[in-house]
């Protein structure tokens, strides 16, 4: 976890850093064991076991079947305020409401979250055949439409944001860093990312990056679609909507 410099040492807490570290693991792994929460965070069992215990009894978190922890119900009336009040995803949400409705697919805000992206935002059209997407859904920066903000980080920064070894998810799923900053420079001078199947063999994704003032991808915009449906023509337009849309978000912010 990334953690604040130059902090105070008045104003620093290590038992609320402590929590806030095993809230963001256990939001990421659900089921994690009080073993491997403290082999993750470089704790010891007893000290972690007394940050458990005391957001289990905020309902924070909740002891799992499996016996590790889960996020509680508490934790629900948190995320549910976050969405309501990050600035960024309550400027995005009509933008991504009237994308969806002009694409008739399925919408998706990310943004990234160390060496992963976050789903923070989504818009899903009424037809019955549609892909569902899951506020909170996490992805690797290497597969999919994620890879659209990692190509517009700075370049120097993409060897130390990438794992030892990559995860398949599909026979698509780019596993050689090499091939990946190949593809990364052609996502960064085409603007866009068209993810064919790397992580869902049936599924499509359009993206672009949604920028800073200094040209860093902020998040990415993206549509996702069924392969089967989805002709380069649909591509085509589809990559004019997600410009279009990321523009708004862009002067919004």
């Amino acid at each position: 976890m990334e953690r604040a410099e130059n902090i105070n040492n008045s104003d620093y807490i290590q038992s609320v850093d402590l929590a806030i570290s095993i809230l963001i693991e256990i939001a990421g792994s659900a089921d994690i064991t009080l073993s491997e929460t403290a082999r993750r965070l470089g704790e010891s069992k007893p000290r972690i076991l007394r940050s458990l215990r005391t957001m289990e009894r905020r309902s924070l978190l909740q002891k799992s079947e499996k016996g590790g922890y889960r996020l509680g119900t508490a934790m629900l009336v948190l995320g549910s305020a976050a969405s309501t009040q990050v600035d960024l995803v309550k400027r995005a949400e009509p933008v991504l409401d009237q994308l969806a409705l002009k694409a008739n697919e399925t919408v998706q805000l990310r943004i990234r979250l160390n060496a992963e992206t976050l789903c923070i935002a989504k818009a899903e059209p009424s037809r019955d055949l549609r892909v569902h997407a899951h506020i909170g859904k996490r992805r690797p920066l290497y597969a999919g439409s994620s890879k659209t903000i990692l190509a517009f980080l700075p370049e120097e920064s993409w060897d130390s944001l990438l794992p030892e070894s990559f995860t398949r998810f599909t026979a698509n799923t780019i596993t050689k860093k090499e091939r990946l900053f190949q593809e990364l420079r052609k996502i960064r001078a085409n603007g866009y990312c068209v993810s064919h199947g790397e992580v869902s063999d049936q599924l499509v994704a359009i993206s672009v990056p949604v920028c800073g003032f200094d040209g860093t991808a902020l998040a990415c915009l993206n549509i996702v679609a069924p392969s089967f449906r989805t002709e380069q023509a649909d591509i085509d337009r589809y990559r004019y909507l997600l410009r279009d849309a990321a523009r708004k978000i862009e002067r919004s912010i």
